[in-house]
């Protein structure tokens, strides 16, 4: 089975360009981010004439999360769940569901503007929330994948300029301690299972030809349960989408699973 994960900045936008690109990857899974757009206007039925069935947890303007599943794939219906269980948000950022007995997350982590602010401090309870909501569910599913636009770069060499960097937003030391207590949970960097090219990134501002440079943060991960992370064969960041017209600022990543 291979999942993949992409924050396509607009689903309005860029429908075509996940069309497209699901056509060239073939993956099984496509975890989505950044939607911006209302559970009425997803469109299911152009995901469904391409051989995939979608849910959605969507809000107008601002983020949303969605999951595709190429047919023939079991999902169970019962246990879709929307949002972290017990933590009250506004804000539509989860969305996770069992795939051939895998259970799949798709996430869009807050983005905090910047270390002491309001924003900041609510990214830091969601990632509570949520390391606690990643807890009770690896006991309830081994095969267990939490896959998103994280917005944390969790090692300086997922930073195209480490020190220009420095204590910002996205690499704070509390977002970095937070993403390693989500790893301590007993998961694993699918990405860093392997060895990989230096300088490979997720994510590239549209402003001062970032991606032309290379100028980019790796912000977008796919983490695996232990089990899971056994049958992992690679991990990838396809950069192709990105050099497409009107991209979003991510490109996707992709994890193979035997």
């Amino acid at each position: 089975m291979k999942i993949a994960t992409w924050n396509v900045n607009s689903l309005k936008v860029r429908q075509q360009h996940v069309i497209d690109w699901l056509e060239l990857s073939h993956v099984d899974v496509l975890c989505l981010q950044e939607l911006k757009l209302p559970d009425e206007k997803f469109p299911h039925a152009e995901f469904s004439v391409k051989g995939y069935r979608s849910w959605c947890a969507g809000q107008k303007t601002y983020n949303g999360v969605a999951i595709l599943v190429r047919d023939g794939l079991e999902v169970d219906e019962v246990d879709i769940v929307r949002n972290i269980p017990g933590f009250e948000d506004l804000q539509q950022r989860l969305i996770a569901a069992t795939v051939n007995g895998t259970r799949i997350a798709s996430a869009y982590f807050p983005n905090g503007q910047a270390p002491g602010t309001e924003k900041f401090a609510y990214k830091l309870r969601w990632l509570d929330a949520i390391t606690q909501w990643a807890a009770d569910e690896l006991v309830r599913y081994p095969s267990f994948a939490l896959a998103g636009d994280y917005n944390i770069a969790p090692e300086d060499r997922d930073v195209h300029d480490p020190q220009a960097w420095l204590g910002q937003n996205l690499v704070s030391p509390e977002e970095r301690a937070a993403f390693a207590r989500l790893v301590s949970l007993g998961l694993v960097d699918s990405f860093r299972s392997f060895e990989q090219p230096e300088k490979t990134f997720t994510w590239w501002d549209y402003r001062m030809l970032a991606f032309r440079r290379n100028a980019g943060l790796r912000i977008d991960h796919i983490l695996l349960s232990s089990a899971l992370a056994a049958t992992c064969t690679h991990c990838e960041v396809d950069k192709t989408p990105r050099k497409w017209d009107q991209p979003s600022d991510h490109a996707p990543v992709i994890v193979y699973l035997g």
